[in-house]
């Protein structure tokens, strides 16, 4: 399976579930700034909006949109319970958290934030309203017990798209600090072995298209959430 990333944006939750689910894959870098891939095709030929993540089906087609995508590779490996199975009241809790995270955290102000065609005041307004998404998650993990990830005693995709919206929020000026929950669920499922593979080679990707990588979170100099 070909998939398709921008290091350290939110195909990195794709990137996450792939291992997971242990299913053979092969990565494909977009530059950021031209959307080239590294055999010089341009990604839009691909896939029309030159967003990622994206992967390439065995009938050859492109699938898009990280809600379909990462559904895609949990039931690939359903023996992983990545995702609940179709028709069950879970299933439908699942896709209640893919479309939460995709919605009302990633859009409304992690892709604010980080867009560089963003206004300055509308990257503080995206910024400084995000509190009250942040803590209706953090109210849904406070109960560490009962759900120890989004759904209950499982990890599954939506963690992991969670995760990376999480990790990645600090650097826009967005601080979860003020939820414990949720500064120790990134910090657990930070040490899954799979989320150490991922970012262990998608770090140096990031790091080879920008130069660097922040040592503190910066708004400008921070990891793109803008796709």
């Amino acid at each position: 399976m070909d998939l398709f990333i921008l290091p350290l944006a939110s195909s990195l939750g794709v990137h996450i579930a792939c291992l997971e689910a242990n299913v053979a894959f092969t990565l494909h870098r977009v530059d950021r700034k031209t959307k080239l891939l590294e055999d010089g095709r341009d990604y839009r030929s691909l896939a029309p909006q030159g967003q990622v993540p994206a992967i390439r089906l065995p009938d050859g087609t492109i699938l898009t949109e990280t809600g379909a995508v990462l559904q895609y590779v949990a039931d690939l490996a359903p023996a992983t319970r990545l995702a609940p199975r179709w028709g069950t009241p879970e299933r439908y809790r699942l896709i209640e958290w893919l479309d939460f995270v995709g919605t009302e955290l990633h859009k409304k102000h992690l892709f604010m934030v980080f867009s560089a065609k963003t206004p300055e005041a509308v990257k503080s307004y995206a910024a400084s309203t995000a509190s009250p998404t942040l803590a209706y998650v953090a109210r849904h993990l406070d109960d560490a017990e009962r759900f120890p990830f989004l759904l209950g005693k499982d990890f599954t995709v939506a963690d992991a798209y969670l995760f990376w919206a999480l990790l990645i929020a600090p650097y826009g000026g967005i601080s979860v600090d003020e939820h414990p929950s949720l500064v120790e669920y990134v910090s657990r499922i930070r040490e899954r072995s799979s989320v150490k593979r991922a970012l262990g080679t998608e770090l140096p990707l990031y790091v080879s298209a920008m130069g660097a990588i922040p040592s503190q979170p910066s708004r400008t100099r921070a990891p793109s959430a803008a796709t």
